[in-house]
Formats: C-alpha cells, structure tokens, sequence
C-alpha cells in the first residue's frame, strides 16, 4: 500500500464537502480559473496545506530534467486535485491527473466537474494503480 493511501484517503471527504461548498456558491456556469482559486481558499479555510504548482524532476531512460509541473491544487502532498469545467470528462482528462500523479508520487486523485448541476454527479475519484494493495 503506498505510505501516503490512508490519509490520503481520510481527506477526500472534506475536499468534497469543499468543492460542494464553492458549487453552492458560486453554481455552474464559471470558468475553470474563478473555481480553481475559490476551492483553494476554500481548503484553505478548512486548514488543509495546498499547493499549486512544483518543480519536479522528470526520469527518463537515465536522463534527469526539472520542469515546473502545472497541477490545479495538491492537498497535505497527497491528494490531487484537478478543476474542470466542461460539457463531460473525457478520458483524456483521466489520463492528465492519472500521470500527474505519477510524476508526483501521490495515491489519490480527484477530478471534480463544475459545470454539472449537482456538483457530485461531476467527481470522480482515482487511485494510483497499486497504491491501494498490499503490494505496492
């Protein structure tokens, strides 16, 4: 199991309750930037650690680069958090956080959808392959 799982897991609550908290405010409609920000005070307010961007360094083949890594917010260095605003995910936007959070080393993900009337049908929760069984 990947070290971090557990409180990862243990905040995903509290950032949809965050996210739920910024729909009922602001509703549908915005673009991506306006919720992005809202949410990060939002868990700030609820006294989480975020984060929204990091120098990472990319390995490949032997190779070693830094690149600054452009992610919506990171939550306590455990949760990822990707801010959409669109018609319908699509698995492209999977794609995008399942590889950020790679890169990142972190277990969960969650891509949260605000253009949905009832913000919930929008979330959708990943996990790093793995990261939630023993033998990570």
């Amino acid at each position: 199991m990947h070290h971090l799982y557990d409180k990862a897991s243990s905040l995903t609550a509290s950032i949809i309750g965050g996210a739920i908290e910024v729909h009922r405010d602001k509703g549908p409609g915005l673009i991506e930037p306006i919720y992005e920000w809202c949410l990060l005070k939002e868990l700030e307010l609820r006294n989480l650690a975020c984060t929204s961007q990091k120098v990472v360094k990319i390995h490949y083949k032997g190779f070693a680069r830094e690149e600054p890594l452009r992610f919506d917010i990171l939550v306590e260095g455990c949760v990822l958090v990707e801010v959409k605003a669109v018609q319908r995910i699509l698995p492209i936007h999977k794609a995008q956080i399942l590889s950020y959070m790679k890169i990142l080393d972190v277990p969960l993900g969650l891509l949260v959808n605000f253009h949905e009337m009832k913000l919930t049908d929008g979330v959708h929760r990943l996990i790093l392959p793995g990261a939630n069984n023993s033998e990570f």
